[in-house]
């Protein structure tokens, strides 16, 4: 993608319009003035007086650029995790497409379960049978041979509700939410339980986030060195799951700066949220992406149709002073050209 430079930069500020480059070969997604798709509600104050706070180097919460940070979930917070998180769907369609060569496969429980579209059964026991989906569709092929299939499956599968490809679901106003942070001297990471090397694939054609700037769940990778060169192997051993109190581990271990700025949208965010904001020495802000728009997206927080439940951090936002997104509310868009959100409701 695009990456946003000092021109991108200078017209953010000036409040002309920008463009996030949007997927290879589409029309890029264009980004007006900042937070153009945010009503003028307390949320959208609650950014701008925070950004106004630490930019101006009159201010006393000012924060020199190299420790503006902010952190972003990726699923249900930047783009839908309904009616599954979309890497779901892709080890999903991977399963479906390689099973009749791998007949072993079929007397698996995960994979039965997967084939009958039992999520619930799926995600049991911490995403047990999830992660042996990953396994058997994720390990055991190379970094590249991995992103291959990822970029395969973006140019062909489409979202059962929307109707159109996963990578063009990015929420509009989380995209110029991006744009303006940037503009205004953040550096934006993405810190997901989703797969890192998943999300590598698409993070900076779909949101301007480059791929060393995405935190998420890993596992070991192999170093070989094979006729055609070198070769980095994927594994499913020594598993870190990026969620909940993995999240400020990983931010700890591959940022290495704690953020200012933290986004998110379920209990899975919780130690993130807490992470940033609690006994901060910097100025910081805490935000959750509340789904209550069933008619242009989805409506869920404490029962969620698969990931995103939204209980503890709910009741402990008013007195950390976390901000609630309420989307229905204040968005006046939701996806970038308002098409998608003419599917049929869940």
């Amino acid at each position: 993608m695009v990456r946003f430079l000092g021109l991108i930069t200078c017209l953010a500020l000036l409040g002309t319009s920008a463009l996030l480059a949007a997927a290879p070969g589409d029309p890029p997604i264009k980004v007006s003035a900042p937070l153009a798709s945010w009503r003028d509600t307390a949320a959208k104050k609650a950014i701008t007086d925070f950004v106004v706070r630490v930019t101006d180097e009159k201010s006393p919460d000012f924060v020199p650029p190299a420790e503006r940070i902010a952190v972003f979930d990726n699923d249900g917070t930047l783009w839908p995790e309904n009616p599954m998180p979309f890497q779901l769907a892709f080890a999903l369609d991977e399963l479906k497409r390689r099973l009749p060569n791998e007949p072993t496969w079929k007397d698996d429980p995960a994979v039965q379960a997967a084939m009958k579209g039992d999520l619930p059964a799926l995600l049991a026991d911490h995403y047990k049978g999830l992660f042996r989906i990953i396994e058997l569709t994720g390990s055991g092929m190379t970094t590249v041979e991995f992103a291959v299939r990822v970029r395969n499956w973006l140019a062909t599968a489409k979202h059962p509700r929307f109707h159109r490809p996963y990578d063009r679901l990015a929420y509009q106003p989380m995209l110029e939410l991006l744009a303006y942070l940037r503009a205004n001297g953040f550096k934006a990471f993405i810190v997901s339980g989703g797969g890192a090397d998943f999300m590598r694939v698409f993070s900076e054609h779909v949101y301007g986030i480059p791929p060393e700037q995405v935190v998420g769940s890993n596992a070991r990778t192999v170093y070989e060195l094979r006729e055609n060169g070198p070769v980095l192997v994927k594994t499913l051993q020594h598993l870190f799951v990026d969620d909940g109190p993995g999240k400020p581990v990983g931010i700890h271990q591959f940022i290495g700066r704690r953020p200012i700025a933290c986004f998110g949208n379920s209990d899975g965010d919780l130690q993130m949220l807490e992470y940033t904001t609690i006994d901060n020495p910097r100025p910081s802000l805490g935000m959750i992406i509340h789904h209550t728009d069933a008619e242009r997206e989805y409506a869920y927080d404490e029962k969620p149709k698969s990931s995103g439940k939204l209980v503890k951090a709910l009741a402990d936002a008013p007195r950390r002073g976390w901000i609630f997104v309420d989307m229905k509310s204040d968005w006046s868009e939701v996806f970038a050209d308002g098409s998608a959100s003419s599917g049929q409701k869940p």
